[in-house]
């Protein structure tokens, strides 16, 4: 656990300290930095690696503010900086699920000495209205401020069963923590299509054909990225984005191999 200096929220994190580049995974919302470990990228993806993990704010054992206000792409990126500040490493390789995927798009557009490379799983530059309540379910904002996180899971469920997994993930999460956090991701989160020219990070785009909209944003992000490969998950919703773990595994290392 560090303090950010920016602001003093408290970020955890753990860190393998084995010795090669560094990994740092950034997890989707509502989840937290078990996910990596839980799926098995980290054992898949750790050989002759430093894996990091951390929880996002909102998140995990990461501090819970219920202002939206803390939840600003600035925030979450300072989070990051702060981590790679106390392990003494100038930059590593992010990837990134969904909301960190979005993150370390932030990241690689403010601070690009930072990323080695970047790989967005299930990411985009911009949530258009309504999409979240689309990957959840409509009221699903209305039912975390009320502080029912039960009322949450069951919503989702509602949509098709949750693995044990991420059923618990969800169960652990702050409620009002989690809405100011989507009250922030709806309105304060997005980067422009025209922004995203003036990164220069190796950038992977790995995108299930069938998350959409996020699977036509990946194609406008693999035109106007510079240094962007896009690679389709077929038959993949963005749930279903990372497992199996294989074929993410396998273009993972096929990017970092060039």
């Amino acid at each position: 656990m560090i303090n950010n200096p920016a602001d003093g929220a408290e970020i955890f994190f753990d860190d393998d300290q084995a010795v090669g580049e560094p990994i740092l995974f950034l997890h989707g919302s509502a989840l937290s930095r078990s996910i990596w470990r839980g799926l098995g990228y980290t054992k898949a993806l750790g050989a002759n690696h430093r894996t990091i993990r951390m929880d996002l704010r909102g998140h995990g054992k990461s501090m819970k503010s219920h202002q939206s206000s803390d939840y600003t792409m600035d925030k979450i990126a300072s989070d990051i900086y702060a981590v790679l500040d106390n392990l003494g490493l100038p930059a590593a390789h992010i990837i990134g699920y969904s909301f960190g995927a979005r993150s370390g798009l932030h990241v690689a557009m403010d601070r690009p000495d930072r990323v080695l490379s970047l790989t967005m799983l299930g990411g985009t530059y911009e949530i258009t209205d309504g999409e979240i309540g689309k990957l959840f379910f409509p009221g699903y904002l209305e039912v975390l401020r009320q502080g029912d996180i039960e009322g949450f899971v069951t919503g989702q469920e509602t949509r098709g069963r949750l693995d044990p997994a991420t059923r618990l993930a969800f169960l652990n999460n702050d409620p009002l923590a989690l809405a100011a956090y989507y009250d922030a991701a709806e309105t304060a989160q997005n980067l422009e299509l025209s922004q995203l020219s003036k990164i220069t990070t190796p950038t992977l785009l790995l995108i299930g054909t069938r998350d959409q909209p996020r699977f036509d944003q990946n194609k406008l992000m693999a035109r106007a990225l510079p240094h962007a490969r896009l690679v389709a998950l077929p038959g993949r919703t963005h749930g279903s984005t990372l497992f199996p773990i294989e074929p993410v595994v396998s273009a993972i290392q096929a990017f970092w191999a060039v």
